[in-house]
């Protein structure tokens, strides 16, 4: 969508435009500290560029991860296939990760973005204060095992620190401790209802009822077991205080 927005204003721009500005506007100045800026067109064409990896950011970078493989385990504990949707469970995911990550985003536009719309830092420099509260999240989330791991891979072996690590390293192993995470708290979920399940199995053995399914009937149960126990509250909660958030 925005790709098919940016060829259509390259096309409908006047030619003249062109001549008149030749390629400055594709410009790197160099300063005085060795750094260097990007002119406008490159940072914009950058921007759009990293519009596409957007996504994948929110998926692998937040919170998000751990909350839907929750919530995807817990829909089959209960025996629902289809309810609640998978778009109602991304939407669940989605709208809990901003919650969650509120402090960490609030921090980004406190170092980054107000700076850099202020002019007070130019885009490198604001990529690299953003990317310090992330990794702060990141870290807090991920296990030193997979950690370690992961920077023995890259060949990091000496590292003084876990901040030390780079960011390229972290990402795999946040993904990693957040899938072991959400197995972990999914598992907790599952035992109720798997009891349930064993209990009114047993009891349809012993009334000879080898026929009926015992999923058809402890659906009904495990719903009811769900309502009573203010089951959505107690889920969005433990996975909040995962976090860290309320505890």
């Amino acid at each position: 969508m925005y790709k098919l927005f940016a060829i259509i204003l390259i096309l409908f721009i006047s030619p003249n435009v062109y001549a008149e500005q030749g390629l400055q506007a594709l410009t790197i100045t160099t300063n005085a500290n060795g750094s260097q800026d990007y002119s406008v067109t490159l940072q914009v064409l950058a921007m759009m560029t990293a519009l596409s990896f957007i996504p994948a950011a929110v998926i692998m970078m937040t919170s998000f991860t751990r909350i839907i493989v929750v919530l995807g385990i817990l829909r089959q504990a209960i025996g629902l296939q289809q309810t609640p949707s998978n778009q109602i469970l991304v939407g669940m995911s989605l709208f809990m990760s901003l919650f969650i990550m509120a402090p960490v985003y609030q921090q980004v536009n406190e170092k980054a973005i107000t700076p850099y719309l202020n002019e007070s830092l130019t885009s490198l420099e604001a990529l690299n204060a953003a990317k310090e509260p992330m990794k702060a999240f990141m870290l807090s989330q991920t296990r030193i095992k997979d950690l370690e791991t992961f920077a023995q891979i890259a060949g990091f072996d000496k590292l003084d620190k876990p901040e030390d690590t780079p960011f390229l390293v972290i990402i795999p192993a946040f993904i990693t401790s957040e899938l072991q995470t959400a197995f972990i708290i999914g598992f907790m979920f599952f035992i109720p209802f798997l009891i349930v399940d064993l209990v009114v199995a047993s009891i349809l053995m012993a009334m000879g009822m080898m026929m009926l399914s015992p999923m058809i009937v402890s659906l009904p149960f495990k719903i009811m077991l769900f309502v009573l126990v203010d089951g959505w509250g107690l889920v969005m909660g433990t996975l909040a205080k995962s976090f860290g958030i309320g505890s």
